[in-house]
C-alpha cells in the first residue's frame, strides 16, 4: 500500500506525533518510520487524493507542530512511497545528505515575501518622475482626452515607465531584505508578482525582519509588499536525486 509522505525529522525529534490525525475523510493516522538516526513522519495514503482545503490544512498541521520542537525536511502535498520499506531504503541510502539539510535547517524557518504595485499610486508616481509621460498626460486633458496617436504614445509611455519601476522596486526589495537572512531564493516567474522572494530565517532574527518588509512598505506606499511566515522551510529542501522513483520513495512531491 501507498503511504503518504509528511516529512523527514531525526528520529530522536522530541515531537514526532503518535496517533495524530492526518490527510484523508476520515483522517489518516500518523505514524513514524525509522531508520537509523532519521524518521520519516507518514499515514496511509487515501484512494481519492487531492488538493482539498481539509487535507491540505492537516498536511501543513503535522508539519507546524513537528517543526514547532525542532527541525523537519517538509515536503509537499501528495508526497508518496511505495511502501515503508521503501522509505527506509531512501533514509538510509541518503542519510548524510538528510542530516546536513537538518542540520542546516535547525532553528530556522521560512517567510515568503510577496509584492504588486498599488495601481493608482504607481500611475501617479511614474508621472512624477517621467517628464514626458507627464507633459503628454497634460496636453491630452487640455484636449478633452487627446488624439488617438496621442493616447496610444502615453499608454505606451506609462507602460514602460511602470516596467522599469517594477524592476526598480523588485531590486529594492530583494537588497534590503538579502542581508538579513541565511538564504533566499525567488519563486516561480510568472506569477503576477514584481517580487516572490522565500527566506531561511534564524528565528531570532524574524521580528527583525518583519520590522523591515514594514518599513519597506511605509516608505514606498506604491507598493503591496506582505510577508508570510514562520513557514516550514520548503523552499530549503533538496532532494538527494532528481530521478523519479528513488527520489518520490523519499518523498518529493508527485506528479
Amino acid at each position: 500500500m501507498s503511504v503518504y509522505v509528511y516529512g523527514i525529522a531525526r528520529s530522536d525529534h522530541p515531537a514526532l506525533p503518535e496517533k495524530a490525525p492526518g490527510v484523508g475523510q476520515p483522517p489518516r493516522e500518523v505514524r513514524i518510520v525509522r531508520e537509523g538516526d532519521l524518521a520519516a513522519i507518514v499515514s496511509d495514503c487515501p484512494d481519492d487524493l487531492r488538493p482539498k482545503r481539509r487535507d491540505l490544512l492537516a498536511h501543513q498541521q503535522v508539519l507546524t507542530e513537528v517543526g514547532a520542537k525542532g527541525p523537519v525536511l517538509p515536503l509537499r502535498f501528495g508526497s508518496l512511497s511505495d511502501g515503508e520499506e521503501a522509505v527506509r531504503g531512501v533514509l538510509a541510502e541518503h542519510a548524510a545528505h538528510y542530516i546536513r539539510q537538518l542540520e542546516e535547517l535547525d532553528g530556522r524557518s521560512e517567510y515568503n515575501v510577496k509584492a504588486v504595485h498599488r495601481e493608482d499610486e504607481v500611475l501617479r508616481l511614474v508621472l512624477s518622475q517621467d517628464a514626458e509621460a507627464r507633459s503628454l498626460a497634460e496636453r491630452n486633458r487640455a484636449a478633452g482626452g487627446g488624439s488617438h496617436e496621442d493616447k496610444l504614445r502615453l499608454g505606451e509611455l506609462v507602460a514602460n515607465a511602470v516596467r522599469e519601476r517594477e524592476a526598480e522596486d523588485a531590486r529594492l526589495i530583494e537588497e534590503t531584505l538579502a542581508p538579513l537572512a541565511r538564504r533566499y531564493v525567488p519563486g516561480p516567474e510568472g506569477s503576477g508578482w514584481l517580487a516572490n522572494l522565500s527566506f531561511l530565517l534564524d528565528r531570532e532574527g524574524a521580528e527583525g525582519f518583519t520590522a523591515a518588509v514594514e518599513e519597506l512598505g511605509r516608505a514606498n506606499p506604491h507598493l503591496d509588499i506582505r510577508a508570510t511566515g514562520p513557514l516550514p522551510p520548503y523552499s530549503f529542501v533538496g532532494r538527494p536525486d532528481e530521478a523519479g522513483r528513488t527520489a518520490q520513495a523519499a518523498g518529493s512531491p508527485a506528479g
